[in-house]
């Protein structure tokens, strides 16, 4: 059953309207027709329903059924990303949302290639990797699908997850592991901070063991930037409980 994320708005009693570009989805390219089945997903909420009408701007569902979903992890993952080249960037955010990843900050370190300064073409990325995972958090069944911030400086990161739980993977690091790292997580959120395709500079290591975060081993491997991210979110949530 294919599922569509909709606002309190679009509710009213028994009845939902799917709006936007969701409507030619509907019609064009899956082809639904009147009395076919839907999920509608607000807020954590899930309405199954029947097509009752398509419009050229406009899908009329008649709700049968509404209960809470079960789709999400327990805890959150807030996912900081060193921007890569290309379009790497668009990978990670598809991937660590059918993953279950909260949010994503895209980060701007000292040795991040890409420089992004022009604010339209900041805001044309930031649009394009909400609909990239959103439509990620659509095909795995996620019950929301997580919000892409603005970029982000190295600096102003630091003063936004002070006395935070925070997990780098790091390549020079050899002992702690995530399993070792999460002992001390206290709260149902973590910060995940992955570096840019170069890594680190030593003197923000230093900057982000300074205020507590746990610099963590993936093994004896080296992964790539666009890896990273995707590998520590899926331990993070297999020791978390929830894979």
């Amino acid at each position: 059953m294919n599922r569509f994320f909709i606002k309190n708005e679009q509710v009213s009693k028994d009845i939902l309207y799917i709006e936007g570009e969701d409507v030619k989805h509907i019609r064009d390219v899956l082809r639904l027709r009147t009395g076919d089945k839907i999920e509608a997903v607000c807020e954590g909420f899930i309405y199954i329903g029947k097509i009752l009408r398509i419009e050229k701007n406009l899908v009329t569902v008649k709700i049968a059924e509404i209960f809470k979903g079960n789709g999400e992890p327990s805890f959150n993952i807030i996912l900081y990303q060193g921007i890569p080249k290309g379009e790497k960037m668009d990978f990670i955010i598809q991937k660590c949302t059918e993953l279950g990843v909260k949010e994503f900050f895209p980060l701007l370190t000292e040795r991040t290639v890409v420089k992004v300064k022009d604010k339209n073409k900041e805001k044309s990325k930031i649009t394009r990797w909400t609909k990239i995972a959103k439509e990620a958090a659509q095909q795995s069944k996620r019950d929301l699908f997580p919000k892409i911030d603005d970029i982000i400086s190295f600096d102003d990161m630091i003063e936004l997850i002070k006395g935070e739980n925070i997990i780098v993977p790091y390549e020079e690091e050899k002992n702690n592991r995530i399993r070792d790292a999460i002992k001390s997580i206290k709260n149902g959120r973590v910060n995940l901070i992955i570096g840019p395709e170069g890594g680190f500079a030593q003197k923000e290591i230093e900057t982000l063991r300074g205020i507590g975060a746990n610099t963590v081993t993936l093994g004896p491997r080296i992964l790539r930037t666009e890896t990273a991210g995707i590998v520590a979110a899926s331990i993070l949530l297999y020791e978390l409980g929830d894979i």
